[in-house]
């Protein structure tokens, strides 16, 4: 989710990473959004019980790229996006997938896919940071154009913590 689309006080939780901070929103019994927020954002402690999880799974993710979410999400997105989205969170970390790639698997346009991923409201937990462009480059991220230098470098980290240099 784009820093752009919240302000810090929406958080249920904020928990600092390396790139600046990770934001938690939860509704109810489920997470409703991620996003990656820029230095200085300061840490917050959670506001309840799942976004006290939610933390506690992103700092495990921090320290090791091979931890897998278990956290229950809203419904969100279109069915398309939420066809994608389950592309997505297929790739293994570690592992990459390109935009057309994805479109092929499920018969669209590769445009469509990184639409898609830019409206994933749950980054990190579906790892959208794991599609790349099919010419090498790193392609998009977390669909900001205002933020982009930002979020492209969180990608860059992303993959560099999975263990994909290709791209730092």
């Amino acid at each position: 989710m784009p820093l752009s689309k919240f302000h810090d006080a929406h958080f249920d939780a904020i928990v600092l990473a390396p790139f600046g901070a990770v934001g938690i929103r939860t509704e109810g019994k489920a997470i409703a959004g991620v996003a990656f927020l820029p230095p200085p954002t300061k840490a917050r402690s959670p506001t309840n019980l799942l976004a006290a999880e939610a933390a506690k799974q992103v700092t495990q993710y921090l320290a090791d790229s091979h931890f897998r979410f278990a956290l229950p999400l809203t419904e969100a997105g279109t069915p398309f996006q939420r066809k994608v989205w389950q592309q997505i969170a297929a790739i293994e970390s570690g592992k990459t997938n390109t935009y057309g790639g994805i479109a092929k698997r499920i018969r669209t346009a590769p445009r469509a896919v990184g639409q898609a991923c830019g409206a994933n409201p749950y980054p990190l937990v579906t790892p959208c940071h794991r599609v790349v462009s099919a010419s090498g480059g790193l392609g998009g991220f977390s669909g900001s154009v205002a933020d982009k230098n930002f979020l492209l470098q969180v990608k860059r980290w992303l993959l560099a913590h999975e263990g994909i240099e290709d791209f730092a």
